[in-house]
């Protein structure tokens, strides 16, 4: 697929097709590379993705347990609750 550089202030931009955005999964924020002859638009990292779903399946596993041993608080042994 072609596109056209258009000029935005004083730089340059290309306009995506929404289906194209939907197929490619892009959201607001996009990663930029320069590649050997051209430029990737990739999805953003959004920092600790996942993570909520790993910590869920350890819990789940019952690898949640402390590193070290008696490292827990009083907070850990009343208050805490999974939710």
């Amino acid at each position: 697929m072609k596109a056209r550089l258009v000029r935005i202030g004083n730089s340059r931009g290309v306009r995506l097709p929404k289906p194209l955005i939907l197929e490619a999964g892009l959201t607001e924020e996009v990663e930029l590379q320069v590649r050997e002859g051209g430029i990737l638009i990739a999805s953003a990292a959004r920092p600790r993705a996942g993570w909520a779903e790993a910590a869920k399946l350890g819990h789940e596993r019952g690898e949640d347990r402390p590193l070290v041993a008696g490292s827990s608080s009083r907070f850990d042994e009343e208050e805490w609750e999974w939710t």
